[in-house]
Order: structure tokens, then sequence, then C-alpha cells
């Protein structure tokens, strides 16, 4: 049976990511000087990807930070040929910041953003929406689901970070409010016939889950 470090899979599966521009490895390098956590190349190729295949033109981010992830899916709709990605973070700073990186890259015509909590402001924004992608507060996933479902087409798709949470969430003795999150969330998409899903074990588990 092969085995290899963790570490050095997901070294290798960043590798395999197209360079990026110099915008973006700034981002990365913030984060990882910062320890700020964003989804990395890897989990934003698939969401790229994602993107592109669903031909999305209007995303909405449940937590977008300093706008890492929305830099994915804004290229990805732009490149579909035009629509929204809708940023939207609580904390004002983090928005600028986001905001000025985008600008840099050519992809801020293609973003709306709002400051707030998430679910609150995507249960106040019109849908339908074609992606929707969950990176909030794991403690709020589960509640998340009902808002998601609603404003999500059919056909269109969710994608929700963290699903492995460090892979606390095999530790049946961790009963912390936010792994209990993780689980009961995967628990309800899972067992919900309105969902096909899948979990990919890409940095810290990646959730996709087809709307029907």
């Amino acid at each position: 049976m092969c085995t290899w470090n963790p570490s050095e899979l997901a070294a290798y599966l960043d590798g395999l990511v197209p360079p990026r521009p110099d915008v973006v490895l700034d981002m990365e390098a913030r984060a990882a000087r910062e320890r700020f956590p964003i989804i990395g190349p890897a989990c934003g190729q698939w969401c790229y990807l994602i993107a592109r295949m669903l031909s999305a033109r209007r995303v909405f981010e449940l937590g977008s930070g300093f706008g890492y992830s929305t830099y994915w899916f804004a290229r990805a709709v732009k490149e579909n040929g035009g629509g929204v990605v809708f940023h939207v973070d609580g904390d004002a700073d983090l928005s600028s910041d986001a905001r000025g990186s985008l600008t840099r890259l050519g992809l801020v015509d293609h973003v709306e953003f709002r400051i707030g909590e998430a679910v609150a402001v995507l249960r106040e924004t019109p849908g339908p929406f074609d992606l929707i992608f969950n990176d909030i507060d794991k403690e709020q996933y589960p509640a998340s689901l009902p808002v998601i479902a609603d404003k999500l087409r059919p056909g269109g798709v969710l994608i929700v970070d963290n699903m492995l949470y460090g892979g606390r969430i095999f530790d049946g003795a961790d009963q912390a409010p936010t792994v209990k999150g993780v689980r009961e969330l995967t628990r309800r998409i899972v067992a919900d016939q309105g969902w096909i899903a899948a979990l990919a074990p890409v940095r810290d588990g990646l959730m996709v889950a087809y709307r029907r």
C-alpha cells in the first residue's frame, strides 16, 4: 500500500496549479505570514474549474476574507462572459483590502462588496445564484443550509470549505461547537435527497454539492 506525507501531498497539488499573477502570490504570502486561513492554490483551482464548468455568472461567497477566494470566482465569471461575485465579509478592513487587490487584478468590475453577517446578507440578496461558496464560522454551518438551498438555483453548486477540519471530525470525543457544526452540515447534505454531494480531501476538505 502506498503512503505519503500530507504536507508533501498538499505541496504536490499546489504545484500542479498554473502560475498565478503577482498580486495573488502576494495574497498567498500574506496568508502565510499572518497565518490567515485562505483556501490555497489547489482549492482555488478547484473553485475556478467548477465555476467555469458550470458557466457560472452569479456567485455568492459566505465569508470572503481579503479576497483570495473571490479572485478565483471572479476570474471564472469574467471568462464565462461576465456576471457578478458577491464578496461578503464582516470586516470592513478586509473588504477594503480585497477591493484593492481585485482592482489591480482587473476583476473589480465583476465583484459586488457587502459588509455584514454573511447568511443575513445572503437572505437579503435577490437570487438565484449559480454557485454559493460557504466558508463562515463552522458552528454556523448547519443553520446556513436552508438559506443556501433557497437561494441556489436547481442545477447550481454549493462548495463548502474545511469539511475535514484539520482531522478533528475523526475524534469522537471532540464535541466543540465548530466540530459539531462541520459534522452536522455533512450529515444534512449527505442525507438530503435534494443534493448530490462528494467530499474531496484537498487541503482541509472541500465538499461539492449539486442542487437537484
